[in-house]
């Protein structure tokens, strides 16, 4: 039995996670579960899968999270510091699931352990690449990508060196607009951007997906995951989202791995390594898919993705700035205060605007960073 614990247990990764966990209970036993606040939800599944703590990041939930528990022997706590406690817990696999830079200081504390991360949280190595991978090599642990691009590639790079890669290539959906002209996108609404064709996320990330700034985001983390060079990665658009990612190799021989539109996949693959697991995803038809479709990016109509090449590029603070600006942006979209082109009109403002801060050295320095940033976006906002 292999122990592990689930930061973001009631996300959409994390609840494709513990459906994994579900149809093998012999194979696991949960330590931690954390939500951000979804109290009564939480403590439905840390009973169900006999959790030895539960938390919510807000702590004003706390008091109807041990309620919900009260009686079940699951420990509730709640705040920053109990997050950072959990996941200082030693288990075999940390699903890092938390959305955005929340989940900066508890995948940090759970790399410290020298462990196995399954990392679904890609802004940990988009804001703090440098100090993340540093710390992994610090503290011999492992980091398993959870991301079905960077899972994918992870993957296709099985046995073969790093030396040898001609080019990684990232796929990206499109998003619900990618055929959408610019009237088109400056008229959208949330409750449009929200409706991924392909996937069913949460509603930042799907955000991210229809402004193509997932795909951004995804290319530093790929930066960072497998270091081949800036000049050796590259996206392109694939409406179907069958093929996840591929790797051409110097010799010609391009990998691909293909796979249904299911986060069960790419997480069983992480739960799994080295083995493989079974999941109960229905096998590709390739003869009913029939086509599958591949084209260039559009960065006039969608300038996320160069964007983020530029901050990759700059290095230092720049990603950092540029995921905070973004998740600003997002949010303020989704309240209905800003436009939809707006987002990555903002982000490459906060981009531009003045001197960069210096290069953050250590996780308090990005988080610093990060929120300096979100203060500058947010007074942004209020002058518009």
């Amino acid at each position: 039995m292999r122990t592990i614990s689930i930061m973001g247990a009631t996300g959409s990764v994390g609840t494709s996670t513990l459906d994994l966990v579900r149809r093998d209970p012999a194979g696991w036993r949960v330590v931690a579960l954390s939500a951000n606040c979804s109290a009564g939800e939480l403590a439905a599944l840390a009973r169900e899968f006999g959790a030895e703590i539960a938390i919510v990041a807000d702590e004003s939930c706390l008091p109807e999270l041990r309620d919900a528990l009260a009686g079940s022997g699951v420990e509730a706590a709640g705040g920053e510091r109990a997050l950072i406690e959990a996941a200082s817990r030693p288990v075999d696999v940390f699903v890092a699931a938390i959305v955005g830079c929340a989940g900066l200081a508890p995948t940090m504390a759970a790399i410290e352990q020298g462990g196995t991360i399954a990392l679904a949280n890609k802004e940990a190595l988009v804001s703090a690449g440098e100090v993340m991978t540093a710390a992994v090599q610090r503290h011999g642990a492992t980091l398993l990508p959870v991301d079905s691009e960077h899972n994918a590639i992870f993957q296709c790079l099985q046995g073969g060196r790093m030396s040898d890669v001609r080019w990684i290539t990232l796929t990206a959906s499109g998003g619900p607009f990618r055929n959408a002209t610019m009237a088109e996108l400056n008229a959208a609404t949330p409750a449009q951007a929200v409706k991924h064709p392909n996937w069913s996320m949460g509603a930042k990330i799907s955000v991210d997906s229809a402004t193509m700034m997932n795909k951004g985001l995804e290319f530093i983390e790929a930066h960072h995951l497998f270091p081949v060079g800036l000049d050796r990665l590259r996206i392109i658009v694939h409406p179907q989202s069958i093929v996840h990612s591929m790797v051409e190799y110097r010799d010609g021989s391009t990998l691909a791995q293909l796979g249904p539109s299911d986060m069960r996949v790419p997480i069983a693959s992480a739960l799994a390594w080295p083995a493989r697991m079974d999941t109960p995803c229905d096998p590709l038809d390739l003869a009913a898919i029939g086509t599958l479709e591949f084209r260039a990016p559009d960065e006039t109509r969608f300038p996320a993705t160069r964007l983020a090449r530029e901050a990759a590029s700059h290095g230092g603070a720049a990603p950092a700035v540029l995921n905070a600006a973004n998740e600003i942006a997002v949010a303020a979209f989704l309240a209905g205060q800003i436009g939809f082109t707006r987002i990555a009109a903002m982000a490459e403002d906060m981009l531009q605007q003045g001197t960069l801060p210096p290069p953050p050295a250590t996780l308090d320095e990005v988080l610093l960073v990060d929120s300096e940033t979100r203060t500058r976006a947010r007074a942004l906002l209020q002058a518009a």
